[in-house]
């Protein structure tokens, strides 16, 4: 087990270094702040930034870090896709030693046997997420014109995914549920993908294109009252195919949990870090000769909210 906790550390480790490619916040000129009808902070001396046209596109690549990203993550996860699903066979002497007291107390519950409905059934979410996101970006009008732009993003989305999990099962050997169960059949508890139980690919493929689609749909439509729905739907088939995962003896429930972690947050972040800054929000020096510190703005419509610190 300490070898799958180090293992989840650095997965989580990677996938926050590909992330760290923009500010999050950086202050604005006062003019932009008063096209935008913001209050100027009082005694703001004026620190000239370029602002974000609206009628531009809502996200930004940087060919410098997103292409290497694109490159290795794709490149890395091709070579290993064909390494862990070719360990090797585990003998039946290795297979009858394994004893269910050897799981963490956590994850020792969930041990199902084998069951080829579930497991055939959990493809289905698994391979009509993959290619929905791509739909989803020529049917929506707002989106649309984004097309390339975006399919890139989730290109990139999907390579930092297959990094992660590639990395993961690569290194980490983990029998899976199946493998613990006598109702199983030992064939199938000898087979060359019964250590891959570290982590689940499935509901981490999943959740990143739903999560990826939701968290667009609702950059794209802010004001949507359906947007919510989507992140909904999100949920719903992450879930979905995480009990069939677990009930049919694939993975354990850390290993869900590990997979629908990640997923949703490289299907959120990836396009929320490649977002251009907003202009409504801004961090500025505040100074009214009695005292200093920093003012905070941002721009919920037509409320301004300010607070001084």
């Amino acid at each position: 087990m300490k070898k799958e906790i180090l293992a989840g550390i650095t997965i989580v480790l990677i996938s926050f270094q590909s992330y760290c490619q923009t500010d999050s916040l950086r202050p604005v000129s006062g003019d932009t702040l008063r096209k935008e009808g913001f209050p100027e902070a009082p005694g703001y001396a004026g620190q000239e930034k370029k602002s974000v046209n609206k009628k531009t596109t809502l996200y930004k690549i940087n060919p410098a870090v997103d292409i290497p990203i694109v490159v290795a993550g794709t490149g890395w996860s091709l070579f290993t896709f064909t390494k862990i699903y070719d360990k090797g066979v585990t003998s039946e002497e290795k297979i009858l030693g394994l004893k269910k007291s050897d799981i963490n107390a956590f994850d020792r519950w969930a041990v199902y046997p084998y069951s080829k409905t579930l497991d055939r059934v959990s493809y289905y979410p698994f391979y009509a997420a993959i290619p929905l996101p791509l739909i989803f970006f020529a049917t929506d009008k707002e989106v649309r014109k984004d097309y390339w732009k975006l399919t890139f993003l989730y290109w990139e989305a999907m390579a930092v995914t297959g990094l992660m999990g590639t990395t993961a099962t690569y290194f980490v050997d983990r029998y899976r549920p199946y493998a613990y169960s006598n109702e199983t059949p030992m064939p199938k508890r000898m087979d060359r993908i019964s250590k891959n139980s570290f982590y689940s690919g499935h509901v981490q493929i999943v959740s990143v294109s739903t999560f990826f689609i939701a968290k667009v749909y609702s950059d794209y439509h802010p004001e949507s009252k359906i947007k919510w729905v989507y992140y909904g739907v999100a949920a719903a088939a992450t879930g979905a195919t995480a009990y069939m995962r677990l009930a049919g003896g694939q993975h354990f429930p850390s290993d869900i949990l590990l997979g629908t972690a990640l997923g949703t947050l490289t299907g959120i972040m990836v396009p929320q870090l490649h977002k251009i800054k907003n202009p409504s929000m801004s961090v500025l020096p505040y100074n009214n000769g009695e005292s200093q510190g920093i003012t905070f703005t941002y721009h919920f419509h037509d409320i301004h909210k300010k607070i001084k610190s």
